[in-house]
Order: structure tokens, then sequence, then C-alpha cells
């Protein structure tokens, strides 16, 4: 066996979990390095959890490997654990426990934390450990989550939709504490459903739908699948620039009705930007559609399409 730290942070073989039907984890092959920040990305249903209840020995696979820092999944589910930091995608529910009694009671489990740490995390989401748990919003449930995840610095942290119910500010607070737990030396392996979130920290990402992993990709070849619908409202005494608008990279399906616009634009917003710069605009609406409308526009129902050049 190779030495712990040369093994990937996480290797899988074929893993397959399969319910029937047609639902489940099929024939996964995936490898994540060490100090890589991994974006899990598939709509709800595609099979992101069931991966990561694999990964944390929760579940059994119908047969398959998986594997974290050189360690089976399965056999070995104490070691793994011991080295991981999870986030489950449904917070356990603790009752009439108080935030730091959670801590308290999880910390001891793991032979200890450093109270120091789990006081600045506290502070940074501004979670207040003296109220009981079935008093949390589910805002501040997900930050109690977080806290659990981080608060014993792990070589590997397993996120299964982390910013569920978070604010956009706790949001931000939340990638900039992923950059820095990556910069330290960690690896991060996170499910979303959400495009734009993988964009802010991950290095690659693995699309996977209907529980087949269909694509793993690097950053610059998901910003090409990222799609737009975006509504410009012009001044009345300005003339819509039609045709710059239509000529520009990326913008397709060009709708024009009186001084309002409607287009969807793939990839960046440069070239709309330039289009209508000389105009007048009195509104900009940019909404990014649901990650399985995306899908449905690149992928068939059986096999990936590629992606655009």
């Amino acid at each position: 066996m190779l030495p712990e730290m040369a093994a990937p942070a996480i290797r899988t073989s074929r893993l397959t979990k399969d319910y029937g039907v047609g639902r489940g984890l099929f024939d996964l092959d995936l490898q994540v390095s060490a100090q890589e920040v991994f974006g899990y990305l598939g709509p709800n249903g595609s099979g992101k959890t069931t991966t990561i209840r694999l990964l944390m020995g929760m579940i059994s696979p119908s047969h398959g490997t998986a594997h974290v820092f050189g360690l089976d999944c399965f056999r070995e589910a104490v070691e793994v654990k011991r080295k991981v930091g999870y986030l489950p995608g449904d917070v356990p529910q603790f009752g009439s426990l108080r935030g730091s009694e959670v801590v308290a009671y999880l910390g001891g489990m793991r032979g200890g934390v450093d109270r120091r740490r789990v006081r600045a995390l506290a502070e940074r989401f501004d979670l207040d450990l003296g109220r009981r748990f079935r008093e949390y919003s589910s805002g501040n449930k997900q930050k109690l989550a977080i806290v659990l995840a981080f608060m014993h610095e792990p070589d590997l942290l397993i996120l299964d939709e982390p910013t569920s119910s978070l604010d956009p500010l706790n949001q931000q607070e939340f990638y900039a504490l992923l950059r820095e737990t990556r910069d330290g030396g960690a690896t991060v392996f996170l499910s979303s459903h959400v495009l734009s979130e993988v964009e802010h920290v991950c290095d690659r990402v693995g699309i996977i739908r209907d529980g087949r992993l269909v694509r793993v990709a690097q950053l610059d070849e998901l910003r090409r699948i990222r799609v737009h619908r975006v509504e410009i409202e012009f001044a009345p005494d300005t003339a819509v620039p039609e045709t710059p608008i239509r000529d520009a990279e990326g913008v397709e399906e060009v709708t024009i009705s009186g001084q309002r616009v409607t287009c969807t634009v793939r990839g960046g917003f440069e070239a709309l930007m330039r289009a209508i710069r000389d105009a007048q605009v009195v509104d900009f609406i940019s909404t990014e559609p649901s990650l399985e409308e995306i899908f449905l526009s690149y992928f068939s129902e059986r096999k990936p399409k590629a992606l655009p050049p």
C-alpha cells in the first residue's frame, strides 16, 4: 500500500449503490487529490448524497470500492471518520441541548477540540452557542453544522449542500473559510446543485446525473455551460441597439418588445455589455436557471453531449 499521505484524498472504483428502478449510484470512478477543492455538482436526486454516505461508511455499496487517504471507507470506517469533517445535507436534531453542549459532546467523542477555534468559528458566523438547538433558526442550525465540521481541523471535509439556509453574507464568509482551509492543507469535497456556488471555491468539478458521473471538468469548462436569462429595459428616448445585441457573442433567443429586450446569455456578459454601452439602460435583470434546466439544455437523456467550444 502507498504511504498514507501519498494516497489520493478520495478514490473510488466502480462504486455502486443500486436501489432499483434506476435509482442510486452506478460505477463511480473518481479521484480527488490532496489539498484540492472538488465540487460535486448535480440536480437534486442525482446521487450526490448517496455518494457522500458511501464515502462516510454510512451505507454499504452494492459493489465497488471507496478509499479516503488509502483507508477503506467500509472496513476502516472509524479511522476514516477521524480524518473527516462531515456536514450532512440534513442537520441532525439535537433537541434541547445548547449549541455549546452539542460541541462538547461531539468534541469529546473526538478526544477534545480547541475551544479557541470553536469560539472563533462561532463568532465568525455570529452564532450564539448558548442557545438551545430547538430555538435556532434553520440558518443557525446550518452554522452549527459548519462549526462541528471544521472545529477539529480535519484533513478532509465532506460537505453536502453546505450553504443551504445561509444568507448571502454568511455564504461569502463560508467561501472564505473554505479557501483558508484549503490553503492550510486540507482537502474539500463539496456537493451542490447551484452552479454559481462551485465557481466561487472549486478547483475541479464532477458533474453527476441520474446516478452516473458524466464529466469531470476544470472551472473554465464549467463556465461554458453557464447560462443566464437577461431582461433589459431601455429609456423611452433611447434607440434599442437590436443589431449589436443579436450579434453579440453568447447572446441567443433575443426578443424585443418596445423598450424591453429579453435574451439568453451563455458564458460571460462582456460581449452583451459592449453591445449596450452607448444606450441608456433603466433596468437590467439577470437570473440563473436551475441546474436541472441547464442540464436539459446540454445533456440528452442517455448520453452527454459535447460542451460548446
